[in-house]
């Protein structure tokens, strides 16, 4: 593996005023602010993508499937030089490349186009048994959704599955801002240990906290890391 983690073109201090040039009434900003701080370690630590390698086979996958809410995203993709902040300003706007959700055919960087709840982990599992039916064991597939995402049957069908499985390429982050309808017995990460999946829950403002959760090692079993954030008013 000879790709790396994309330099920020931009400091973390820079993500709030880059956020800021994206306005509208659509913008869900509770939404995109709750993953701000994971997004920034993934793509400044973790991810093993650059601008310049996202065609790349080799790449890890990124997968954003609370694509309501994308602001973070953009925000975090412009540090890191996806493309360059001018584009921030005309967010939503008809001849925009950047929707109110990520288009892929639009956004460079952005694996999937997403919006609609309860897709992304299926794709991510999906992702993962394309990789490995073309032998390419080395990329990882990271998958962030939000915790009312559970409330979607689609994924409890990718956890039970994934599990039993065995995909330890397959990496879920889950955002917990408790706003999902339905509480889950035991918390989030008894979901994903009873189907068989490594699990770790964290504080989703601590940048440390996060990185170790995030390269914790689950040998044969894939990840959930659970980034708890401030509930959604």
């Amino acid at each position: 593996m000879t790709i790396k983690t994309a330099a920020p073109a931009l400091p973390y201090r820079d993500l709030n005023r880059l956020m800021s040039l994206m306005t509208g009434d659509e913008k869900h900003g509770p939404a995109a602010t709750s993953t701000l701080d994971a997004l920034w370690v993934l793509y400044h630590r973790v991810l093993r993508v650059t601008p310049a390698t996202v065609d790349d086979p080799e790449r890890d996958r990124f997968l954003l499937s609370k694509g309501h809410g994308p602001m973070a995203y953009y925000a975090v993709l412009v540090a890191h030089g996806f493309f360059d902040e001018d584009l921030l300003p005309g967010f939503g706007g008809y001849d925009s490349p950047l929707g109110h959700h990520p288009d892929r055919l639009l956004v460079p960087g952005a694996e999937i186009g997403s919006g609609s709840l309860g897709h992304g982990l299926p794709l991510a599992v999906g992702s993962v048994l394309g990789l490995r039916a073309q032998g390419l064991t080395g990329p990882r597939v990271w998958v962030l959704i939000g915790d009312a995402e559970l409330d979607e049957g689609s994924n409890h069908e990718a956890i039970a599955y994934a599990g039993p499985a065995g995909l330890d390429q397959l990496h879920t982050l889950v955002i917990d801002n408790a706003s999902a309808t339905h509480g889950r017995p035991g918390g989030i990460a008894s979901r994903f240990e009873a189907a068989g999946w490594w699990a770790l829950t964290v504080d989703g403002r601590d940048h440390e906290a996060l990185y170790a959760a995030f390269t914790a090692a689950h040998p044969g079993r894939p990840l959930a890391v659970i980034a708890r954030v401030a509930p959604k008013s």
